[in-house]
């Protein structure tokens, strides 16, 4: 699955690989410069500038704090400072820990509000104001879709944050963006051999989705699987983002004869409607001589530890968990931890190891010219990430890695253990044809 026959060149980049191709080809490249020129070339200058945009207001702010807190300490190893967490694990990797193409990395931050009108404006003020060469973050896929369009426009690379909708890497793909997180279809994927076998395929599901585009994505991969497996979809009812009291929407899943509710919804709406949920009841009942159950496609610690005993028992899936015991998640978390006295999430997880992906592929390609950059993540293969091996898909930037199904912890052993890992699910498992979501790239130069 994971061949990649320029993966050799890839990894020979440096010394003498470059060196060939800089006596080559003397007119078109040397060390670090091409000569096309690109939006915010950072030339002679000694420093590059890196934008980090996330939530720091609305539904999603929480997950948006540690999303920036990688990101700062991604910025700390690539400048030598620190224990150097998943640069002594990440593989291939042409990283010194002096910064990239021996420029100091520096960064500025934007709020998208969890909007994607606000988030597209951060992005380009950013890139317009403040130079960035590269702009990541966001923890909504509509904000993560927008802004990969903006990028994709302005010639400048997007790495994606959390996004999970199937759009991101599917109808709405583009050139310029790259997602590291793993996709709704891949929730799907991993969940549903578990849910059969812990739920049975005699069960009538009750959806509660929020109200755009990874809500729908969610509960479109949910449905496709439990549908093929036996189970009946009885309602699937619409939620806004940022709904808060969410008591009608759950009130008429007690008399629509429903004994599953899966919630499609994500952040603090997924602590408040599970939360409310349980205070209506729900896990209590017994439907069609069952016990009444609640699924999370997509579960966050941060979430969990915001539900608190509400998710015990609860199935879900993640991208990535600190408890792994492989040696790049344990640096990370341990990196992690003593910055900030507590272990990472996964957003965190996802946007530092975005951040590292950048830097290396512009060491190893030896620019910061966005296509050739581009075109070294285009099938590009590694491992030491926290995921096992992971592919980097050419035909639409979507990585493909194990994705683990977990479980809401029922005896937690502290504050932060409060999910379980049933199952590490190989990226073969989780893996389509890139053709299943229709979408171009788009060109490199614009």
């Amino acid at each position: 699955m994971f061949k990649d026959k320029s993966l050799t060149r890839r990894t020979m980049l440096k010394g003498t690989a470059i060196a060939g191709a800089a006596l080559a080809a003397p007119t078109v490249f040397s060390r670090g410069a091409w000569a096309q020129d690109f939006r915010n070339n950072p030339g002679d200058a000694s420093s590059i500038t890196l934008g980090f945009n996330v939530p720091q207001t609305g539904a999603y702010a929480e997950e948006g704090a540690d999303e920036l807190r990688a990101y700062q300490l991604a910025v700390k190893h690539l400048n030598g400072e620190g224990d150097g967490g998943m640069m002594n694990t990440l593989k291939p990797l042409n990283l010194t820990g002096n910064g990239v193409l021996g420029k100091k990395v520096e960064y500025v931050t934007g709020d998208t509000q969890t909007k994607s009108d606000a988030a597209r404006a951060s992005a380009k003020r950013m890139i317009e104001r403040d130079g960035a060469l590269m702009i990541t973050g966001g923890s909504s896929s509509g904000v993560a879709i927008a802004v990969q369009a903006l990028c994709q426009d302005m010639g400048t690379i997007f790495m994606a944050g959390l996004t999970h909708s199937n759009d991101t890497t599917g109808k709405d793909r583009r050139r310029y963006g790259f997602r590291h997180f793993f996709n709704a279809h891949m929730s799907g994927a991993a969940l549903g051999p578990i849910l059969k076998e812990e739920m049975g395929t005699d069960r009538r599901a009750y959806h509660l989705t929020a109200d755009y585009t990874w809500g729908w994505s969610q509960e479109q991969s949910i449905k496709e699987v439990t549908e093929a497996m036996g189970w009946e979809t009885v309602a699937a009812v619409r939620t806004p983002l940022g709904a808060g009291d969410f008591s009608q929407y759950i009130t008429p899943v007690l008399d629509s004869g429903a004994d599953v509710l899966i919630l499609n919804h994500y952040g603090k709406d997924m602590v408040d409607s599970l939360t409310q949920a349980v205070q209506f009841g729900l896990r209590d009942k017994q439907v069609n001589g069952k016990n009444f159950e609640v699924v999370v496609p997509l579960y966050s610690r941060l979430m969990a530890q915001g539900a608190g005993k509400n998710v015990a028992g609860i199935y879900g899936s993640t991208a990535w968990n600190w408890q792994l015991q492989d040696a790049a998640s344990q640096n990370f978390t341990k990196s992690f931890g003593n910055e900030y006295g507590f272990p990472p999430s996964q957003a965190a997880h996802t946007c530092y190891v975005q951040t590292l992906l950048y830097a290396n592929a512009c060491e190893s390609a030896g620019t910061f010219y966005p296509p050739e950059v581009i075109k070294f993540l285009e099938g590009f293969e590694f491992d030491g990430a926290g995921n096992g091996p992971t592919l980097y898909r050419a035909e639409d930037h979507q990585c493909f890695k194990k994705v683990l199904v977990v479980r809401g912890n029922e005896n937690p052993t502290s504050q932060f253990d409060l999910l379980q890992v049933v199952k590490e699910v190989p990226a073969e498992a989780v893996t389509y044809p890139p053709d299943l979501y229709a979408g171009e790239l788009g060109p490199y130069e614009v």
